[in-house]
């Protein structure tokens, strides 16, 4: 593993007359954000050894390399899931690519169905906190020393003050943005309404099927983590409707300029 993570970063490099001090990965339909960069070069996925290629319809798949705000960022333009069939190293194979890479801290949105009975359609909550519920762990097998522990702490799993940061610049935005606790499952199917009751008495705010696998690699190397879902759909007694793909992408494009400028104000500030 550590042979192909250095050749796909030896490749990038290739491209690059920088050290990106952040990365991000963006989430289904939440690709807005690109607008706002001054991209410098885009990268395939097919043209990085050893990547990943994505297969949802709403992922990209492109690596972008540039500047946004006046911070130099790498950004993963479509994401990879469980569901997918990769497995969880795979997944999380460009997180380990963006620390050799040098970024310093890792921003992540997803879409998330919201459990929270406060919690309205495309509003946006910043994550305190994670549920994982995948069968699966991005750390089994041989642990790679020179890229973190063994038994990594997950004490802080989202940065403390980069939540602080979050929170006081979502005060200034005109949404909803709430704080909480997010639950991952393997997808692809959504949850029964009795998953959506277990996920709640456990302590979740919302669920999704991303973002843990990637903060876990992540704090494995001991990057602070920032992460934010959309709220796409409603999953608690009453709200609970069929949800369609359309209706998820729609709510996300409502909330899109919303986490463009929180995602935007946090690398400037």
């Amino acid at each position: 593993m550590m042979k192909n993570i250095k050749e796909a970063a030896t490749y990038i490099k290739s491209q690059l007359n920088y050290t990106p001090a952040t990365g991000i990965i963006l989430g289904t339909g939440l690709g807005g954000l690109v607008k706002l960069m001054k991209i410098e070069k885009e990268i395939s996925y097919d043209d990085i050894p050893h990547f990943p290629v994505s297969t949802v319809e709403s992922h990209h798949g492109k690596l972008l390399l540039g500047t946004l705000n006046g911070k130099k960022v790498v950004v993963m333009q479509g994401r990879f899931h469980y569901y997918e069939g990769y497995t969880l190293k795979q997944v999380t194979f460009p997180v380990r690519v963006m620390k050799l890479l040098g970024i310093k801290q890792l921003f992540v949105s997803n879409a998330a169905g919201g459990l929270n009975t406060d919690y309205k359609i495309a509003d946006l909550m910043i994550l305190n906190d994670h549920i994982n519920l995948q069968p699966d762990n991005p750390l089994t097998g041989a642990n790679y020393d020179e890229l973190g522990p063994r038994f990594p702490d997950m004490s802080q799993p989202y940065s403390h003050s980069l939540l602080k940061k979050g929170l006081k610049i979502a005060k200034s935005m005109d949404c909803n943005v709430h704080q909480g606790v997010y639950a991952v499952v393997p997808g692809p199917n959504l949850e029964t309404p009795a998953e959506y009751r277990y996920l709640r008495i456990i302590g979740a705010d919302a669920v999704g099927m991303s973002t843990v696998p990637e903060v876990i690699v992540a704090r494995h190397m001991a990057i602070p983590c920032f992460a934010v879902s959309v709220i796409t759909d409603l999953c608690y007694p009453g709200a609970i409707e069929e949800v369609k793909i359309e209706k998820i992408l729609a709510a996300a494009a409502k909330a899109e300029p919303f986490l463009t400028e929180l995602m935007s104000k946090m690398l400037s500030s």
